[in-house]
């Protein structure tokens, strides 16, 4: 019996090849694409390039730690949502965390300019922790993750001075966490 490679996840590996290759061209251009497309931050909203910059920031990374932390975890629970929810909808999942992550942090923090896949972690993850869920009844792993994912996002939002968006990780995850609640409302109604 012959192995063949499968190309499993395409919306997750697309995503992954994207994220990929905005790093390249960041390194390459000394940082100017990643400021120009793939990172969100106050700018006019007549320049078109505001609107692309708040799906794109979701594709730019700041390094290579950067990247691999947000791709790691993308590339394990990525691919068992691809499977259970389709392809079109996690795509939607993408687009719309990096949506609404991309147009807060444009209008409650002007100065501070986001980028990188954390918000669409944060909601792989809670997605993923919320799968389970049937006849009216919410998982208790799903209490457990939020718990625990979202509180630790807090905690380091108020304790821990970094440079890192909590509050992208807290609406990601809400937004995972809505978004997983649509998905499987029929479920529910069960």
């Amino acid at each position: 019996m012959k192995t063949k490679i499968s190309f499993n996840s395409p919306v997750i590996l697309g995503f992954t090849f994207l994220c990929f290759g905005a790093l390249i061209l960041g390194i390459v251009t000394g940082g100017m694409t990643t400021k120009a497309f793939f990172s969100v931050y106050q700018s006019s909203l007549l320049n078109p390039l505001t609107y692309v910059r708040f799906f794109g920031h979701v594709l730019g990374h700041a390094g290579w730690d950067h990247f691999f932390g947000n791709i790691m975890m993308l590339l394990v629970v990525g691919p068992l949502l691809e499977e259970k929810y389709g392809s079109l909808n996690i795509l939607f999942v993408i687009l719309a965390t990096a949506l609404v992550t991309g147009v807060i942090n444009f209008f409650l923090f002007p100065h501070v300019m986001l980028l990188g896949a954390s918000g669409v972690v944060f909601a792989f993850i809670l997605l993923a922790s919320i799968t389970s869920i049937k006849d009216s009844k919410i998982p208790v792993t799903f209490i457990l993750v939020a718990v625990i994912y979202i509180g630790q996002q807090v905690y380091q939002g108020i304790f821990v001075s970094d440079n890192v968006s909590q509050l992208t990780h807290i609406v990601g995850g809400i937004t995972g966490s809505a978004l997983g609640y649509v998905l499987n409302k029929d479920k529910i109604k069960a």
